[in-house]
């Protein structure tokens, strides 16, 4: 069987419906998305509902979690800034809509040609981590490790996640760490004007297949994993923008393919003795 791995939507139509299309090109015979379908975007309600359309499994990423809930905005927890991007998602869903993706599971899993895979949001414990990959071994060999949160109790061979919007492979201790990328909202944090390649090896659709025999235990099949960039029309996309609340900030990163606050990456980077401007 063939699988279609998606993620981090953020409510960015033209970007699903090329990935859908791509998809729909390929013999899948599953499409499985991996979280935050919703926020940032103009198109809450329409990625939604293509999601819910087409997807065979949904898991909740933090966004879907986040813009669903119920939260008492007179909390000085929350900023003005934070609080309109509340009601302004919450706006553009039926309360049908709200309940559906607050209800969403945190992971699914399978066994696929012998090797038992695990998909999540973000980490096994949480759905919401830095926007930066994995620093260290230990942190990469905790993503397969069961929480009271995964399905089984059972060490994953492969885990794929999304969240961090940056598709890439891994390996250690005989293991598989993928993330899929993102859909809608691609990005990179290791950027410098001098090395940059074209920015559309960024700023396109990005997500992945897995193929293997589905369900089987026995490792005398083939699994494969394909990575996959898909062009859309950015600026069709961004012409509703000025209804979007966020629109400077959804308009650098689809440009761009730059994270809207890299202050807080340049300040992650720095407490690890890395000035990410030099690299």
């Amino acid at each position: 069987m063939k699988f279609a791995i998606i993620s981090d939507i953020h409510s960015n139509l033209e970007a699903l419906k090329a990935t859908l299309n791509d998809i729909s090109k390929r013999d899948v015979d599953k499409i499985i998305c991996i979280g935050d379908i919703i926020a940032k975007g103009t198109h809450v309600k329409e990625c939604l509902d293509l999601v819910r359309q087409h997807c065979d499994i949904v898991i909740q990423g933090n966004c879907d979690r986040h813009f669903s809930a119920t939260h008492d905005l007179t909390d000085p927890f929350f900023s003005e800034q934070e609080k309109t991007r509340i009601q302004y998602n919450q706006s553009r869903l039926t309360m049908e809509d709200r309940e559906y993706l607050s209800n969403l599971p945190f992971c699914f899993e399978f066994y696929m040609s012998g090797s038992y895979v695990r998909l999540f949001h973000a980490t096994p414990q949480r759905d919401n981590i830095p926007l930066i990959n994995l620093d260290s071994i230990q942190d990469k060999y905790n993503m397969f490790l069961p929480t009271e949160k995964t399905v089984t109790q059972k060490i994953a061979d492969v885990v794929i996640y999304g969240h961090i919007h940056h598709p890439y492979m891994d390996r250690l201790y005989n293991k598989t760490l993928i993330n899929v990328g993102s859909v809608g909202n691609s990005f990179d944090v290791i950027r410098n004007d001098m090395k940059d390649s074209d920015i559309l090896e960024t700023t396109r659709s990005n997500y992945l297949i897995i193929e293997g025999k589905y369900g089987s235990t026995e490792y005398h099949d083939d699994i494969t994993f394909q990575f996959i960039r898909v062009p859309y029309d950015i600026d069709k996309e961004l012409k509703d923008e000025n209804l979007n609340i966020e629109k400077e900030n959804h308009r650098c990163e689809l440009i761009q393919g730059k994270y809207r606050d890299m202050s807080k990456i340049n300040a992650y980077y720095t407490k690890l003795g890395i000035d990410i401007n030099k690299i």
